[in-house]
């Protein structure tokens, strides 16, 4: 439910006065004073910032260039380059010594590497690169584990100014095929197995897969990291070890100086429909950003431990492990696990080991942790030393107020500000999202954009709704890590992003509705989540928040809609209990009580009609809940989808059952 439905009062939590005092960000005054210097000049307040915060080669005398809108340009005629603001400039300034990356493998061992050790190494990898004939404006694809080579590749192709596209390594060949397709990629960077979870699983099986699909005549070579030993196909003509590569290749590379709007990366994000979208973005707008929401949004320090959760497949893993953290010299934490393994301690067990300071992971890991902690008392995070931690962050989906407060408890404390960030892979950065020394928290809320960000919720012709009234989420001016194009189609960029009736503003695609008293933001849910019951718009997240917020029954659940001749589209309900999943009656009692719940907290309308219940639910090994398969069950339909990509196939049969 959101903050400003009037049944409930929100809790509000001010920052502390020590948090206040050390902050980046000051209080809300200096919050607002960075608005308010947003608001008086645009460009001048993202000049200062990029003067300050980059180093340039050739500086910037442009700063936006909006005469092809929405093909907007950023600081265009300023040259850098991204491994160097991100490595050398560290090592010059002292800092070549400092930990860069603690990496924790899938069984425990950890490795540090310093930013002199990242700096070489990268150098090395980069010219590994050239002598293979890659060179500037070349698209790389990267298919790696989480690993302190997966962050090199991607820093050796900034450094030569090629364009790297990292694929999830739990994508299927098929869908490894298309993106190589799509992108032209020349080389593909991939390693023997993954470990996760203590099983070695396929990598490079997967790529020759890939090939032998057809269409990747643009490929010339395969670099291939060896990470377990085992058994591979070769092709002698294309595949190269990398240790092979890198053998006698020189520590320094000349940094490839290129055009702030030179495409650092393609990252490429599923639609609903047709070919995967190849989401470009650029070099100096978008590591200005990384740069500057790691420093405000997390208030990074010299001596800080940074941990985000995510994988350098996903753009948090880019943005939030490979760039920003690197730019401001940070210490981070790179894990190659899974949450659950060797048991659901480990994220507990690693901050406690390695004294993380900020932790950043996603709504359903803590979801599925508190499911755990509460079936298992030694796995509770109550068991271990989480006292380094200052700050949490959440990222992926809103965080239902439930869970926020179970976060903030077991693992703050109660004491660690929770930075509950609002993006997308086509924004590069955070969007709207507290500064924790600035913003009074309220669960479950994103509250207030970040400066510069000029976010506002409008009606369908691009008009603003009052507060307390939802609408489409909506950026109203350009900012300089934004998406620059679908890569080979910019009609379909125009089209998804840019709709002639939005008045050119930017379409997040997310409904949201702001607080009447404070304008905090809460996210709704996809504009296509929005359920139409009997002529009332309701968003499934607010629908969901409310079934998580039953704590005794509730661990997880996902809502989608389906087609019903009596009320247009009848609410269908996905629910993952505290306890074993239940069958017969039982099951129709426990339905019952979860549809008076949720007519209790946000009214009769909103009572799910169908409610079935999982061990789990449909997710992809990232975490992200397949709603799309979820919409097939409910209907009855057959799914014909590519599931290859989901952790957990078999769950697809047990929710098609009536229970």
């Amino acid at each position: 439910m959101s903050a400003s439905d009037g049944l409930h009062e929100p809790k509000i939590y001010a920052p502390s006065e020590a948090a206040v005092r050390s902050a980046h960000v000051s209080g809300m005054p200096a919050y607002q004073a960075l608005v308010d210097e947003a608001n008086a000049d645009h460009q001048a307040f993202w000049a200062r910032l990029a003067r300050e915060h980059l180093s340039w080669k050739t500086p910037f005398t442009k700063v936006l260039d909006d005469s092809e809108a929405p093909f907007f340009k950023w600081f265009e005629d300023g040259t850098l380059n991204v491994s160097y603001n991100c490595l050398d400039r560290n090592v010059e300034a002292g800092l070549g010594g400092k930990t860069a990356i603690i990496f924790e493998a899938d069984d425990g061992t950890v490795t540090r590497a310093t930013y002199s050790d990242l700096l070489s190494r990268t150098c090395r990898m980069a010219n590994a690169l050239r002598e293979r004939g890659v060179s500037k404006g070349d698209r790389v694809v990267i298919y790696m584990p989480m690993s302190i080579e997966g962050v090199v590749a991607m820093q050796a192709c900034a450094r030569i100014g090629a364009t790297h596209s990292v694929v999830f390594g739990g994508f299927s060949a098929q869908s490894l095929r298309d993106r190589v397709n799509d992108a032209g990629a020349v080389m593909l960077i991939t390693a023997d197995e993954q470990a996760r979870g203590g099983k070695s699983l396929p990598l490079k099986a997967i790529v020759d897969e890939a090939i032998a699909l057809g269409g990747c005549e643009s490929l010339k070579n395969v670099i291939v990291y060896k990470r377990t030993g085992g058994q591979v196909a070769w092709d002698a003509k294309r595949d190269v070890w990398l240790h092979d590569a890198l053998a006698g290749q020189s520590e320094t590379c000349e940094p490839e100086w290129v055009s702030a709007e030179h495409p650092l990366f393609l990252l490429y994000t599923s639609g609903s429909t047709g070919k995967p979208k190849g989401v470009q973005h650029s070099s100096g707008g978008y590591l200005l950003h990384a740069a500057l929401t790691t420093k405000w949004t997390f208030d990074l320090k010299p001596d800080d431990v940074f941990w985000c959760t995510a994988d350098i497949g996903w753009v948090t893993g880019h943005t939030y492990i490979t760039y920003g953290p690197l730019a401001l010299g940070g210490t981070e934490v790179v894990f190659e696990g899974i949450p659950t393994y060797p048991d659901a301690g480990r994220f507990w067990k690693m901050i406690q080991d390695h004294k993380v300071t900020i932790f950043y992971t996603a709504p359903t890991a803590i979801r599925s942790l508190i499911k755990a902690a509460e079936g298992n008392a030694a796995v509770h995070p109550d068991r271990y030393d989480l006292s380094s931690l200052r700050l949490l962050g959440s990222v992926g989906e809103p965080i239902n107020p439930a869970a926020w407060e179970w976060y903030h408890q077991h693992i703050g404390g109660g004491r660690c500000p929770i930075v509950d960030t609002f993006w997308q892979t086509e924004t590069g950065g955070h969007m709207i999202t507290p500064l924790p020394g600035a913003t009074p928290l309220v669960p479950g809320s994103c509250t207030l954009p970040f400066p510069g960000i000029d976010a506002a919720v409008v009606d369908e012709t691009g008009n603003e709704v009052p507060n307390g009234q939802g609408g489409i989420l909506v950026v109203r001016k350009p900012w300089p890590s934004m998406i620059r194009n679908i890569y080979g189609d910019p009609e379909r960029f125009k089209k998804s992003y840019y709709p002639p009736e939005l008045k050119g503003y930017y379409l997040a695609g997310d409904g949201a509705i702001r607080d009447a008293k404070t304008g905090y933001f809460t996210i709704t849910g996809r504009i296509d989540d929005v359920l139409n019951v009997s002529g009332h718009r309701m968003g499934t997240m607010e629908i969901e928040s409310a079934l998580v917020s039953h704590t005794d029954l509730v661990a997880e659940a996902a809502v989608v809609g389906r087609p019903d001749e009596t009320t247009g589209e009848a609410i269908c309900a996905f629910v993952v209990l505290k306890r074993p999943r239940p069958t017969g009656d039982e099951a129709k009692k426990i339905a019952k009580e979860l549809r008076d719940w949720v007519g209790k907290e946000i009214g009769p309308i909103a009572k799910p009609k169908d409610i079935r219940f999982g061990d789990n639910l449909p997710k992809t090994r990232s975490g992200k809940i397949m709603r799309r398969l979820l919409r097939s069950i409910a209907k009855g339909e057959q799914i014909t989808q590519d599931t290859s990509t989901l952790e957990n196939p078999a769950i697809l049969a047990q929710l098609s059952e009536n229970n």
